[in-house]
């Protein structure tokens, strides 16, 4: 019985990453031997600030700001600069872009791909890789700004996949 179970929960397993692979470019997928965490959605804003580039001043990533939930709307963490997303239970993972690839749809923020160090304890114990797909809006304004110092706060969706 115990046999059984364990291959039950193994093949699920291995049937949940499956089918969240086939959401994104192969270029995102994490390396071999990541298992999932879970899927969680967000809703929030992409920062963006007038700076000054050389002689010019244009807008300038400065962070994201967002609140992801479970697949039953349930709080999981904050998403903010860094990037470091934040549970509810304290632990921590803080991202390191390592693919970026334009999302399909147009106004949307690229889909990445993270490398991720994270807390020794709590929810977000281990992870190791995070990807950001599904995005909708969030994309920053284009040429340049009349206030350095000023902000503009672009409303964004997107799902957010850590692998351990």
């Amino acid at each position: 019985m115990f046999t059984r179970s364990l291959f039950t929960f193994a093949a699920v397993t291995v049937f949940s990453v499956s089918a969240v692979a086939q959401d994104f470019p192969a270029e995102l997928a994490p390396l071999q031997g990541a298992t999932l965490l879970g899927r969680y959605a967000a809703r929030g804003v992409q920062i963006y600030v007038c700076r000054v580039k050389g002689t010019t001043r244009e807008w300038d990533f400065k962070a994201p700001e967002a609140e992801l939930t479970d697949a039953q709307g349930r709080p999981f963490a904050k998403h903010y600069g860094g990037p470091t997303w934040e549970a509810d239970d304290g632990s921590k993972a803080v991202g390191k872009v390592l693919v970026t690839e334009p999302a399909p749809k147009p106004g949307a923020v690229p889909w990445l791909l993270l490398s991720a160090d994270s807390s020794a304890t709590g929810i977000l114990a281990g992870v190791r890789f995070v990807q950001r797909v599904n995005t909708v809006g969030g994309a920053g304004p284009t040429g340049a700004c009349s206030t350095v110092g000023s902000e503009l706060r672009a409303d964004y969706t997107a799902d957010y996949i850590f692998y351990k």
